[in-house]
């Protein structure tokens, strides 16, 4: 029986806002504000500590760090593996710039690779942009589609670079059978409105490393040095940020994560019946089964034809460049080199980067613009009826037969 109050259906670029909420978060809110304790430490429900718990035993990690949002777990990481001035970072072309940005967060610079028909980094294009100064590698996992996370830790493991995975857009997938997120040294995840899950903002960062815990968990705190668990801190408590989660946001995230079992098999089902019907027309996945099923997508031999079978009556498909944020040609505070408010603290300006690429141009991967051109998607909705899954089947099935 659902238990949910209310779906939302408005759409925006792909991502269905908030696929289940209702009263268990309400209850769940209501529970912290009657402790008169928001802030996470020294609270009585503890919801930020137990969601840590739970989100680590959910993927089977170590350690998670719940925090602000998806781009801090991002930059939370990276100072965990002590990414900083003097080192490139390999992220994808298509993206939400949030990637960028938390390269240049930790003084690093981002130089931007190619991705391939599966609309996550080309492992070959990775291959041939590294240089000695990578020392990092972000994989994103758009849309819920699994980025190839063999041959991308194989890299790894021969050329010594770590691996943080952007598993932004994917809470709960995986590859190979092994949850995204898990394969690198570490993963990020977000769970704002447009997420799998939500609590309106939050993120949290998993590692099996307890140093990269350890050091993102100071970093993401700038009262580290004061906190319960300071004295048991082996690495020197440095200054750091303000990235921490309050406990309203973890009393939500317990109840969603209780959720997301119940998306995640409601997606792919919706999914798998496209699959049944389509497969030859969609985009190749690097691992079907792991796919989150939030999004469909249809490959085509140009734009025209894509766009006219998105505009098709019924089949309410877009085209992923038209997503203008998550394609690297409008991201013109990273192609103008606009890396901070302040000059001084520009990582294009720091002296340790000079020499690193950073020579972006707009026809930099042009294999990312021709797949994104030429691609259509359709965003799933895990509470279809088996009448409404039909009418965009068959919506779909006449335009492509037109």
């Amino acid at each position: 029986m659902k238990s949910w109050t209310f779906i939302s259906q408005k759409y925006y670029w792909g991502v269905i806002e908030l696929y289940r909420i209702g009263q268990e978060e309400i209850e769940a809110i209501a529970r912290v504000i009657n402790g008169k304790k928001l802030f996470r430490v020294g609270a009585p429900y503890q919801e930020v500590d137990k969601f840590e718990r739970e989100w680590a035993q959910h993927l089977g990690v170590e350690y998670t760090l719940c925090v602000n949002g998806g781009t801090t777990a991002l930059i939370a990481g990276l100072a965990g593996m002590g990414i900083g001035p003097g080192d490139e970072v390999i992220i994808p072309s298509y993206t939400f710039m949030a990637t960028a940005i938390a390269v240049l967060a930790v003084g690093a610079i981002p130089v931007l690779a190619e991705i391939d028909e599966t609309m996550t980094i080309d492992p070959e294009d990775l291959k041939r942009k590294l240089t000695p100064e990578t020392k990092a590698v972000i994989p994103v996992h758009m849309c819920g589609f699994p980025a190839n996370m063999d041959a991308i830790m194989e890299l790894s493991k021969k050329h010594g670079f770590k691996v943080l995975e952007d598993a932004c857009q994917a809470d709960g997938g995986s590859f190979r059978g092994k949850h995204l997120g898990t394969w690198g040294h570490a993963g990020a995840f977000s769970f704002n409105d447009f997420k799998i899950i939500t609590a309106g903002e939050g993120g949290a960062l998993v590692t099996n490393d307890y140093n990269l815990y350890e050091r993102a968990l100071i970093y993401h705190d700038g009262g580290a040095a004061f906190r319960p668990f300071a004295g048991e801190l082996k690495t020197p408590v440095f200054t750091g940020s303000q990235f921490r989660a309050n406990e309203i946001m973890g009393a939500i995230l317990r109840v969603q994560l209780r959720r997301l079992p119940g998306i995640l098999e409601d997606l792919r089902a919706v999914k798998r019946e496209f699959v049944a019907h389509f497969r030859e027309r969609m985009i190749p996945s690097n691992d079907l089964e792991g796919d989150c099923g939030t999004t469909v997508g249809f490959s085509f031999a140009t734009e025209e034809e894509a766009r006219s079978f998105a505009t098709s009556p019924g089949v309410e498909g877009w085209l992923p460049i038209d997503s203008d944020k998550h394609v690297f040609i409008n991201w013109d505070p990273i192609l103008q080199k606009r890396g901070a408010h302040h000059e001084a603290l520009n990582p294009y300006r720091f002296p340790e980067n000079q020499g690193l690429r950073m020579d972006y141009s707009k026809d930099m991967c042009p294999r990312t613009l021709e797949i994104l051109r030429r691609t259509v998607y359709i965003n799933l909705n895990p509470d279809w009826t088996e009448e409404e899954l039909k009418m965009r089947i068959d919506s779909c099935q006449q335009a492509l037969n037109s």
